[in-house]
């Protein structure tokens, strides 16, 4: 089989690629001992500091301890941490009400007894219902309706009906009718007015 020109380029091209790939994977996977004592040495050189001990916020000097990659327990670790001792409050989070919490006290007298005397004021009544009943239908055959009018508007309503986008008619009674106002969840008896 002959080799033609173009055919032969492709072959170099990927021989040179190949090596390439080779030296490259090479530098990558190959142990290199010599690059890791000049990082240390330049991150030790830079920090000024002795190896192993570092400062905290507060001044002191700690020393460093190494993360290492060893799976088994360090016993003297876990007995520095056995050996802190906490020291709360005496009161049990998890518990409700394990301990009465006093309120802290001002000039001899408890927050309890000022708050007492500082309550905010209650809220406003709602307003009262403005309409007023002066009739009902009652045909046969058909729901009952009432009459109600408010200012120069009068409004027919039966049952469960609201009336002016505000006034839900409840009951509706031979001399009386119950009403709602949605808006202020505040409930009325209108008395049949006489004309």
């Amino acid at each position: 089989m002959k080799l033609g020109i173009e055919n032969r380029n492709e072959v170099i091209a990927l021989g040179v690629l190949g090596a390439i790939a080779l030296v490259i994977m090479g530098y990558e996977f190959w142990p290199s001992s010599a690059a890791a004592p000049g990082a240390a040495q330049a991150t030790s050189a830079s920090t000024g500091a002795r190896p192993g001990v570092r400062r905290s916020a507060s001044g002191k000097v700690l020393p460093v301890i190494t993360p290492r990659l060893d799976p088994t327990l360090d016993l003297a670790l876990l007995g520095q941490s056995e050996e802190i001792k906490y020291a709360g409050n005496g009161r049990n989070i998890f518990v409700a009400g394990s301990l009465p919490i006093e309120p802290p006290k001002k000039n001899g007298t408890t927050d309890v007894e000022s708050a007492t005397l500082r309550q905010p004021p209650p809220p406003p009544p709602p307003p009262p219902i403005t309409l007023k009943f002066f009739g009902f239908a009652n045909r046969p055959g058909e729901t009952k309706k009432v009459f109600l009018s408010q200012n120069e508007d009068v409004f027919i309503a039966a049952e469960g009906e609201i009336v002016d986008r505000r006034y839900r008619v409840l009951h509706i009674l031979p001399n009386a009718v119950e009403v709602e106002d949605v808006i202020n969840n505040n409930r009325q008896s209108l008395p049949l007015t006489q004309g």
